[in-house]
């Protein structure tokens, strides 16, 4: 297939399209319009594929996209374009709701004219396929996990605005007969994420000798799933899921941010050992964060069911699959930090409310 996708140049993004172009035949091409967290140096392995193309847009600008699809003529769209960081959304608000739900709904409207000008054979082969999160579903007690049909309370900007694009895919699909996929994901965690999030941004700060700040008292759980299993489970869905249908993708790892922050400080003891100490003596626990949900848990017993799918990768592999390349690519790590994020702190501004 021809493949769109949007957001390719992010983490998940370019995971899904480096496993693209070495696992199957479909031809790609990426439309990211480059914020902070979006990276082509993750796309270096396949930067010359012959399979492999990039335009420099964004999905608000509804002229350009409809200029792309005309030129580019997709049989699916996989959309991952996002504001996603739930700390930046707690610091400004504004650019979740214009690239989330705006953005969302401008895509999906010129996904709508130009699936409605196919003959009949394409309009039943088109995918749209909507990448979201589980932070649609709010916050868990200590049991249960989310499953498809469990009720969205979103707690954060960021999440309100995915749960909305959610909505609105769901709209266009009932109303219109686009067919469309939704796929809602845990916690994803590997190589090339861009290092505010937990995991690189406390591999990076122990690396540094820094504070490795752990909110609250460290116990909201998360469940963990490694970038090349969701991958995997995205072509999955887009090949064989039934437009209309909603599937979880989790990867069957409950831990707590300050067990992932203990084990990998006891990685890096033995991979990058400090010259005294253990570093967990650089944990730090810092004032919560608002609205912080305590815990999330995915149930992906409908995509294993149905297609089979199973993480390849246990958390404890995982980890140590992330670790090995960041310890071996200190040098991206640098370049990429040398924009506008330093690893400081954010999401703090209404912490006193």
């Amino acid at each position: 297939m021809r493949l769109l996708i949007t957001g390719g140049a992010g983490f998940i993004g370019s995971a899904l399209i480096r496993h693209l172009l070495s696992a199957t035949s479909h031809r790609v091409l990426n439309l990211d319009a480059l914020t902070y967290a979006g990276n082509l140096e993750s796309l270096a392995p396949v930067a010359h594929h012959p399979g492999y193309g990039f335009v420099h847009e964004d999905i608000r600008d509804r002229r350009a996209l409809t200029a792309v699809f005309a030129d580019f003529r997709p049989e699916a769209v996989i959309h991952l374009a996002a504001e996603s960081h739930v700390d930046r959304s707690i610091d400004g608000p504004l650019p979740f709701i214009q690239t989330n739900v705006e953005g969302t709904a401008t895509l999906l409207e010129v996904s709508r004219d130009y699936w409605s000008g196919l003959d009949a054979q394409g309009r039943a082969a088109f995918r749209f396929h909507h990448v979201s999160t589980d932070e649609v579903y709010g916050s868990l007690g200590r049991l249960g996990r989310f499953t498809e049909t469990s009720p969205y309370a979103p707690r954060s900007p960021y999440a309100a605005s995915k749960a909305a694009s959610d909505h609105l895919v769901r709209a266009w699909h009932e109303t219109y007969a686009l067919p469309t996929l939704i796929t809602n994901c845990s916690n994803n965690y590997g190589p090339c994420q861009f290092p505010e999030k937990l995991i690189p941004l406390m591999i990076r700060k122990a690396l540094k000798g820094e504070p490795l700040p752990v909110y609250g008292d460290g116990s909201n759980v998360r469940d963990w799933l490694f970038v090349e299993d969701h991958a995997r489970a995205l072509v999955t869905v887009l090949e064989r899921g039934s437009p209309g249908e909603t599937w979880n993708i989790g990867g069957d790892s409950e831990r707590s941010n300050l067990e992932v922050v203990e084990t990998l400080c006891l990685r890096l003891d033995a991979l990058r050992p400090r010259t005294a100490g253990s570093h967990r003596e650089l944990i730090t626990f810092v004032a919560d964060r608002p609205g912080h949900d305590w815990r999330y848990a995915i149930d992906a017993g409908k995509l294993q069911r149905e297609f089979g799918w199973r993480p390849k990768e246990s958390f404890d592999s995982g980890l140590d699959r992330t670790l090995e390349w960041y310890l071996a690519n200190e040098e991206w790590c640098a370049r990429v930090e040398s924009g506008a994020y330093r690893g400081q702190r954010l999401g703090v501004l209404h912490a006193a409310v």
